[in-house]
């Protein structure tokens, strides 16, 4: 073959076509020609619509105005194109929306908050969205420094967080809520979960404080208010022991309050003060309690068991008597087992408290409370993506009818007008 000939092959080559031919080199270097060959065509295609085909003469109001250097986001950093310009008649430049839609998409953002919930710190963040010296190097200004992946990671989950600290609640049926504390550091953060008629979760509200006590839980119970979540019908709160939870449920709700202890907790709280002869049969007998449909038959087989276990562990004993009422308020709601089983515990919460465990793991130095508010609502608003429907969701409505036939009977007993409706 002449010389002439492998020129003339060598110039009809695409650049898509080179690229693809250094595909074995590099796979991002292969993407990054492809996309920015597809970007240039589009660029190209608006400049034609503004402007009319090039060298011909038209009424467009657009005319050429040369190129110039622009920055476009790629995996997780950002890369140098060169974009063509536009002006109208009267010399102001026409912004090309195809550039604007590329740039202005905030994937570097995206890259660095979803890098950080996994565990990546920003000193490697780099490193960690593969930027290959060489094909694509890491440049100063490209967004991937320390400094730069901070500085966003914190516009954004502040922007998250106020957007959900905000949100109006009214619109949201909440039969269930769930409240619950975690220490971050010198900070306890309460947090409260919501059910909603058809079995959704849905975070409502966080609350920072010293030591999870009356005052933390009632400022958050007051933010739900103020939201749209109105104290004057019946819920249904599902709480460990604290005494400060239930003093601040009992403070904001009253009588419509209807307070299911967390048997889990109190199971463990029981069984835990007994010599291991005598765990398992305990723990049968409250399961036992627990499972039957009769509200009498489980007080009386709990009673029995206090008084059985008094001259073993009287603490013990005053245990299964404590909050007796509130570890029978799913059974005395006449509740149909499933749907027992599913709201027995907190651990929906629970595993809602884990996930901010897992997120804020790697944070060895806590700057201050802002930045412990800022992780673990960010943490928060992570696992609400993998929030999943109570198992017994369609068994709610009949714990609707009892809230509301439970909202009727305060209001009448305390003489209140009744409403005309009570979802």
């Amino acid at each position: 073959m002449s010389k002439s000939t492998t020129t003339e092959s060598q110039s009809t080559v695409s650049p898509t076509q080179e690229a693809y031919l250094a595909l074995r080199e590099s796979f991002d270097h292969f993407c990054l020609r492809a996309g920015i060959e597809s970007l240039e065509a589009l660029m190209a295609e608006e400049v034609e619509a503004l402007c009319g085909p090039r060298h011909e003469r038209n009424d467009k109001e657009g005319q050429r105005w040369g190129g110039t250097r622009g920055e476009v986001p790629f995996h997780g950093g950002k890369v140098a194109i060169q974009r063509p310009r536009v002006r109208q008649r009267n010399g102001q430049e026409v912004e090309l929306s195809s550039y604007r839609e590329a740039r202005d998409h905030d994937l570097l953002g995206a890259w660095a908050v979803n890098q950080m919930l996994v565990g990546v710190a920003t000193r490697r963040f780099a490193r960690s969205v593969r930027l290959p010296v060489g094909d694509i190097p890491q440049v100063d200004g490209d967004g991937t420094s320390k400094s730069a992946v901070s500085r966003r990671f914190v516009a954004i989950t502040q922007e998250k967080m106020d957007k959900w600290l905000g949100r109006d609640l009214a619109g949201l049926n909440i039969l269930v809520i769930l409240i619950d504390g975690l220490v971050i550091e010198d900070h306890t953060m309460v947090a409260a979960l919501g059910i909603d008629a058809t079995g959704v979760k849905h975070p409502l509200s966080l609350a920072m404080g010293s030591t999870e006590n009356h005052t933390v839980v009632q400022a958050l119970l007051d933010d739900l208010e103020e939201r749209g979540m109105a104290a004057d019908r019946a819920r249904l709160f599902l709480l460990d022991g604290s005494k400060a939870l239930r003093k601040a449920v009992r403070n904001t709700y009253g009588p419509l309050a209807l307070i299911q202890r967390c048997q889990a907790h109190k199971s463990r709280n029981i069984v835990d003060r007994l010599p291991e002869a005598l765990k398992i049969s305990v723990r049968k007998t409250i399961r036992q309690a627990w499972d039957t449909d009769n509200p009498e038959l489980a007080e009386k087989i709990l009673r029995n068991l206090a008084h059985r276990l008094e001259s073993v562990n009287p603490q013990a004993a005053a245990s299964v008597l404590e909050g007796l009422d509130e570890m029978l308020c799913l059974v005395r709601l006449g509740l149909p087992a499933e749907l027992r089983r599913s709201l027995a515990t907190t651990n929906a919460i629970e595993n809602m408290m884990g996930t901010i465990r897992n997120v804020t793991r790697n944070i060895k130095r806590w700057r201050h409370g802002k930045m412990a508010l800022r992780w673990t609502a960010t943490a928060i608003l992570e696992a609400q993506k993998g929030f999943r429907r109570i198992r017994a969701h369609k068994q709610l409505s009949v714990l609707a009818v009892k809230l509301a036939e439970h909202t009727r009977r305060v209001r009448a007993e305390m003489g209140l007008p009744q409403e005309e409706k009570v979802a």
